[in-house]
């Protein structure tokens, strides 16, 4: 997943502007850090979409990214 897929999913899954504060704000205890900060260590851009998806209990349906096409197609 390209950083410009993740933030594009994260603005259909969760709304451009609630996106923008989730990054920035919520905690993800599976990568010791927030979001932008994952993603400003390195880690990648997928690891963090499925750690907000698993914090925020988004359904399996649209993990692979609101707004992407399925990788199981």
């Amino acid at each position: 997943m390209k950083l410009s897929e993740f933030r594009r999913a994260c603005a259909a899954e969760f709304g451009a502007e609630y996106a923008g504060v989730l990054l920035r704000d919520h905690w993800l205890a599976a990568l010791g850090g927030t979001a932008e900060e994952a993603l400003e260590r390195g880690v990648a851009a997928r690891a963090v979409w499925e750690a907000l998806c698993t914090d925020l209990d988004v359904p399996p349906e649209r993990r692979y990214g609101r707004g992407l096409p399925d990788p199981r197609d």
